[in-house]
């Protein structure tokens, strides 16, 4: 069983779906009980960084997640979700995140329209498990205006481009992130999540 981490943040009826779809059972919940019995986490989300963080500390969500990463449970964060498991957020203010991947969010500059939204390429960086079956410029679904800065490349699998290159899947172990939506990102989204569901099981 997948569990859907219910925090009141974001559309998890959609993710719950995508995950069915692909041939896995999953559970919407906010009750630590059932998510601990979980095979695999995925933390969705949409909207800003600060309503995230507070509604994980308000739900018991973040001393959970903190021991399920560090026993090496998998966990997925999408969207909003992989940008609160990064050190520090800039929206609104400043803000701390989860801290299990390296970098802060920010918020992209320059003349171009925000938010990032629409369909855009992805590109390969490193190789792993989770990114096979994608191809170079392979096309997935992103609404944000903030993006995560890194000091390295180290943890990205593939990036996109929005006048500034930036992380689109990254991986730190047992620790996943799609800054893009997989759940509307049509065949190549779908090819992504049975990827990383293999691992979640």
């Amino acid at each position: 069983m997948i569990g859907i981490i219910d925090y009141k943040i974001g559309n998890l009826a959609n993710v719950q779906h995508a995950v069915q779809k692909a041939g896995y059972s999953a559970v919407i919940s906010d009750r630590l009980s059932v998510l601990r019995q979980c095979s695999g986490l995925i933390l969705p989300g949409v909207g800003a960084f600060e309503d995230g963080i507070k509604a994980l500390d308000e739900y018991g969500m973040i001393d959970f997640l903190n021991d399920w990463v560090q026993a090496g449970n998998y966990l997925l964060g999408i969207c909003l979700g992989m940008q609160l498991m990064y050190e520090k957020s800039y929206e609104n203010g400043t803000w701390r995140g989860l801290g299990y991947l390296r970098g802060d969010i920010v918020r992209f500059e320059g003349d171009m329209k925000i938010p990032h939204m629409g369909w855009n390429t992805l590109h390969h960086h490193k190789t792993d498990a989770l990114t096979r079956g994608i191809d170079e410029g392979d096309y997935v679904y992103f609404v944000h205006s903030y993006y995560a800065k890194v000091p390295d490349f180290d943890q990205v699998l593939m990036y996109s481009d929005y006048a500034v290159n930036f992380p689109a899947i990254v991986r730190s172990e047992n620790v996943i992130g799609m800054q893009f939506h997989p759940e509307k990102s049509a065949k190549v989204g779908k090819i992504l999540l049975e990827n990383c569901l293999r691992m979640l099981k």
